[in-house]
C-alpha cells in the first residue's frame, strides 16, 4: 500500500508515519500492493484526528477517529476499517466491479456476516422544488440531519445535511 500522509495544524513526525504505516499496514492483506491510503492528520484544541480514506473500484472506503490521543485515534481507526472490511465484503467485492482492487487472499476468505444491512422502513414523500437554504430551514423544523429535496435552481435531487459544528453541507448530483 502507498500510504498519503498529511498533517492540519500538525506537523507529520517521522514517529507519527512510522505509526500510521505500520498500523495501518496490517490492512495490506486485504488490498493490492498498489493500492493508495489518504491519511491526514488534524490538531483541534485537544481533538487528535484521523481521517483515512481508501479509494477503490467503485468504491470509497472512509474512517475518521478522534480522541485525545493521535496514536489512539490510529489504533481505532485501523480497527474500524478492517471492521468496515470483513462486514462488507460481499458488498465490496463484485465480481465484475471492485475484485481487482482486493487482495486475492481477502476476495477468497469468508467472512462472517455480523451484521447484514436490513431496511426496516420505506418513507415515501412529496418532494417539492426549494432552494438549499430553504431545505435546511426545513430539515431543521423536522429535527431531522438530512433533507432530500429538488433544487430549485437546478432542477436536480439533492441533500442538505447537518454537519459538526453547526455548519450544513450539500450534496450535488454530477451530471
Amino acid at each position: 500500500m502507498k500510504f498519503i500522509i498529511i498533517g492540519r495544524n500538525i506537523e507529520v513526525t517521522p514517529g507519527l508515519t512510522s505509526a500510521v504505516e505500520d498500523k495501518l499496514g496490517k490492512l495490506d492483506k486485504y488490498f493490492k500492493e498498489d493500492t493508495e491510503v489518504h491519511v491526514a492528520l488534524s490538531v483541534e484544541k485537544e481533538r487528535q484526528k484521523i481521517e483515512v480514506t481508501i479509494p477503490v473500484k467503485g468504491s470509497i472506503i472512509r474512517s475518521e477517529q478522534v480522541s485525545n490521543d493521535m496514536y489512539v485515534s490510529i489504533d481505532l481507526v485501523e480497527e474500524i476499517i478492517e471492521r468496515q472490511l470483513k462486514k462488507y465484503k460481499n458488498k465490496l467485492v463484485d465480481k465484475k466491479q471492485a475484485e481487482a482492487s482486493f487482495s486475492k487472499m481477502y476476495v477468497e476468505n469468508d467472512y462472517l456476516d455480523e451484521d447484514t444491512v436490513k431496511i426496516v422502513r420505506t418513507k415515501k414523500f412529496d418532494i417539492k422544488p426549494m432552494y438549499p437554504e430553504d431545505a435546511c430551514v426545513q430539515m431543521e423544523l423536522l429535527g431531522h440531519n438530512f433533507y432530500v429535496f429538488i433544487n430549485a435552481e437546478t432542477e436536480q435531487v439533492n441533500v442538505v445535511y447537518k454537519r459538526k459544528g453547526d455548519t450544513y453541507g450539500l450534496i450535488e448530483p454530477e451530471v
